[in-house]
């Protein structure tokens, strides 16, 4: 495939965003709510296993309800591990959502509108839960896309190819008409083109492998196409 690509799927996470440092907010959110600092140590331990549960779990995610319960379950993990018996899991629950924000990358927004501007449909396709579409909505990127596609809503996730055909059905384009940009060497470049998609990394200030078609920035995507 080459020039006059119908479509571009895109992944979400260090793709177009990027998690700011969530443990200092957990921190800071605790001591607002409760008057308890449970001190950096605890704050980073805890919600690394919060995030090593989520993403273990995020499947279970469907739609709203299975969402809440998997957030229950998430803030028990986390309350759990800053090993503070005398916090209330609501107080931690609530603090674990405030102290989550995505920041989006200063290159995604004029790439995508260059994309656009191509007459070129994307879809966002990622490992996530069924609030995908909120997320994007909350920092600004809905309106720059066709479609979301998120893994615990198919109930497949990358890189089984079931996913990739999803979104391509949703983006209108066969296999050769369309590319995956994502990340990572496994869900991404393995997943797209084990479902026939030509697949491109985005290496954001890492190496570019031997083999693998790669870019540092989505300001370079268009050109692709």
């Amino acid at each position: 495939m080459g020039i006059g690509a119908r479509a571009v799927l895109l992944d979400m996470f260090d793709t177009l965003v990027e998690l700011q440092p969530p443990a200092p907010r957990l921190r800071a959110r605790l001591r607002q709510r409760t008057g308890v600092d449970v001190g950096e140590q605890a704050a980073a331990r805890g919600f690394a296993a919060e995030i090593g549960h989520y993403l273990a779990n995020h499947m279970q995610g469907c739609d709203g309800p299975a969402l809440e319960a998997l957030r229950d379950d998430c803030a028990r993990v986390l309350h759990d591990a800053l090993g503070q018996g005398d916090l209330e899991r609501a107080a931690v629950r609530q603090a674990m959502l405030e102290a989550l924000e995505l920041r989006v990358f200063p290159d995604v927004p004029p790439a995508l509108r260059g994309l656009r501007g191509q007459g070129v449909r994307l879809v966002v396709v990622s490992n996530w839960d069924c609030s995908l579409p909120e997320w994007l909505e909350r920092v600004g990127l809905a309106e720059l896309v066709d479609g979301v596609v998120s893994s615990a809503v198919v109930g497949s996730a990358k890189p089984s190819p079931e996913i990739f055909r999803v979104a391509l059905e949703m983006a209108g384009a066969g296999p050769g008409e369309a590319l995956h940009v994502g990340d990572s060497l496994v869900s991404d470049v393995a997943g797209a083109r084990a479902a026939g998609l030509r697949a491109v990394l985005i290496a954001r200030g890492g190496d570019a492998p031997e083999g693998v078609e790669t870019i540092r920035s989505l300001e370079e995507l268009p050109s692709l196409i």
